[in-house]
């Protein structure tokens, strides 16, 4: 099986090259990739452990679904993959949020953003995600405020920023 092409970002998000996803990780290449906030209609947001053999960030808690922006693939159409892949959601219209750019010691990702609505069941695929569940503005932001919970840092960035937009 050959190994996934990644797509390669300047820190605009052009696409300047591509890299397999294990050199992506090795060297930490800017790449680019999505996350998918998820809400139901009564404001809870869905929060995810990440599996404990995830290759970036294993057994993190994170309130978006999401991963890397494969070679040629458009943004939108990866939002919609992932969020079937490790939420079985589909079929639900993505609002586009805009970009972010993370970058830290152990990642760098040009995130392209976006927000769902979804009162469905939510299924986990069980390679990506441990377990999850809904949870208030409130228990969001008392789960990002613990110390003692391991929380994605680019979602902890992108929420912060996404806050900052919105006056909050």
């Amino acid at each position: 099986m050959t190994e996934e092409q990644v797509a390669l970002v300047d820190e605009l998000g052009q696409v300047v090259g591509s890299a397999p996803r294990s050199v992506v990780r090795r060297d930490n290449l800017l790449h680019s990739a999505t996350a998918i906030l998820v809400h139901d209609t009564e404001g809870r947001t869905y929060v995810h452990r990440r599996s404990d053999t995830k290759d970036w960030a294993p057994g993190h808690w994170d309130a978006a679904a999401g991963g890397v922006i494969a070679l040629g693939e458009d943004p939108y159409a990866s939002a919609v993959r992932e969020l079937g892949e490790e939420l079985g959601i589909t079929g639900v219209a993505l609002e586009p949020l805009g970009t972010h750019l993370y970058e830290d010691d152990t990642t760098r990702c040009f995130e392209h953003a976006f927000a769902a609505v979804w009162d469905g069941p939510v299924i986990h695929q069980p390679e990506e995600v441990a377990e999850g569940r809904w949870v208030t503005p409130e228990e969001l932001a008392a789960m990002l405020g613990d110390p003692q919970i391991a929380f994605v840092p680019d979602t902890r960035q992108l929420l912060a920023v996404l806050a900052g937009r919105m006056g909050r």
